[in-house]
């Protein structure tokens, strides 16, 4: 079920103009905080670098049968099965789990409202905008408010009185060593964790609700018809994060695991599932932090391009007099913000190298000179060399 009705907006010319300037102040604002964090993401990248190549260094694998007191304050890697003295239950629905942590996950069946603009230039500057708003009823995880919707009348939503919930164990065993929270919360590999139909009774029974329950695909489904449902019905999945081996790389404090603080600056804490090598783990976070650097670098060109677009904006706006001439100065307008993105980005980029890595930064610079300069005279020294080589050519007689 949905409906839709549509609004039309009208900006003059100079209204238009008042907004770009503003825009220009926000452009200007936005370049200055993207050349900040490009330079800022280098030196968080060098840190990073530093700080694995220092662990990988120092760390020491150790078993997990045994709590070694030579080992506190290093920098261990530990591998075995968890386990837990402690079960996993969601008292609202009454389910019951083993494992490290149990997710519940809550959706409602909500109105939701969706906007589509569509804008047309007119001759003088002014500009007309067509907005549709549709509304529709979907199933939702967070509560949608109808009192922001454009038309809230008939289409109010009802209050989420249930909400998405997570029970984790206190705390669990890796042989004699003891996990605690901040590990605890490291541990990925949360599976889906179907619901059957015996289960029915217990939810029921726990259930404080007025909502008829029932048990559908593997989840509960509170409401009286699941093939049609009404505002105000939930779907209540779970998923669990099994008992299982994990490998860590974190300081030894006793029989527990803290982050270990390296000279380099930052704090070494890492889980992964599964029986990993130390090694392994170490090259993987390396590849994250690359891909980490080269997608804020990419995420900061974007917005610098965005920032030289709001600045020249003005331009399109005054030329928008003649639609025709607006869209062509736009075009030429976004072109112009691309490169000086580009220009800036990578000129902060260059900067940052050399502030945060001077000698491989003067090393690369002259690696490079170097090659310029053996192609500048290897060139030179075959252009002397061909006149030369050339035969001469003699006069008949």
């Amino acid at each position: 079920m949905s409906d839709s009705f549509r609004e039309v907006t009208s900006v003059s010319w100079f209204g238009r103009i008042k907004r770009a300037v503003g825009g220009v102040v926000f452009g200007l604002l936005l370049i200055v905080l993207m050349v900040i964090g490009l330079f800022w993401n280098e030196g968080r990248a060098v840190q990073t670098a530093r700080s694995l190549a220092e662990g990988s260094g120092t760390v020491v694998s150790v078993g997990a049968d045994s709590v070694d007191a030579g080992n506190d304050g290093k920098l261990v890697h530990v591998t075995g099965p968890v386990t837990a003295d402690s079960g996993l239950a969601d008292p609202d629905f009454g389910i019951a789990a083993q494992g490290l942590r149990l997710s519940r996950s809550v959706e409602m069946y909500q109105w939701k409202e969706e906007q589509k603009s569509e804008t047309t230039k007119k001759l003088g500057g002014g500009e007309e905008t067509v907005t549709t708003y549709s509304y529709s009823r979907v199933w939702d995880d967070s509560q949608i408010d109808s009192a922001d919707f454009k038309k809230p009348d008939g289409h109010q939503n009802p209050p989420m009185a249930i909400h998405s919930k997570t029970f984790q164990i206190p705390d669990g065993k890796l042989g004699a060593f003891t996990l605690d929270t901040p590990v605890l919360d490291r541990i990925e590999g949360d599976k889906e964790f179907s619901l059957s139909s015996s289960q029915s009774a217990a939810i029921k029974a726990a259930y404080s609700g007025t909502k008829p329950v029932g048990i559908v695909d593997g989840r509960i489904y509170l409401g009286a018809d699941t093939t049609s449902p009404t505002l105000g019905d939930y779907r209540i999945g779970y998923d669990l994060a099994p008992l299982g081996v994990v490998s860590i790389v974190a300081r030894q404090s006793g029989s527990q695991f803290e982050p270990y603080q390296t000279v380099a600056g930052d704090q070494l804490l890492m889980v992964d599932i599964g029986d990993v090598p130390a090694a392994k783990m170490f090259a993987d976070a390396v590849s994250e932090n690359t891909l980490i650097t080269w997608l804020l670098r990419a995420v900061g060109l974007l917005l610098l391009t965005i920032g030289f677009a709001l600045l020249l904006g003005p331009i399109g706006v005054i030329l928008d007099v003649i639609p025709f001439l607006g869209s062509i100065a736009r075009m030429g307008t976004g072109i112009i913000a691309f490169f000086l993105a580009i220009l800036v980005g990578t000129t902060t980029i260059a900067i940052a190298w050399f502030w945060y890595r001077p000698l491989l930064a003067v090393g690369i610079l002259a690696a490079g000179l170097i090659a310029a300069a053996a192609v500048y005279y290897l060139g030179r020294s075959r252009r002397a060399a061909a006149p030369a080589a050339a035969p001469s050519v003699g006069t008949p007689t």
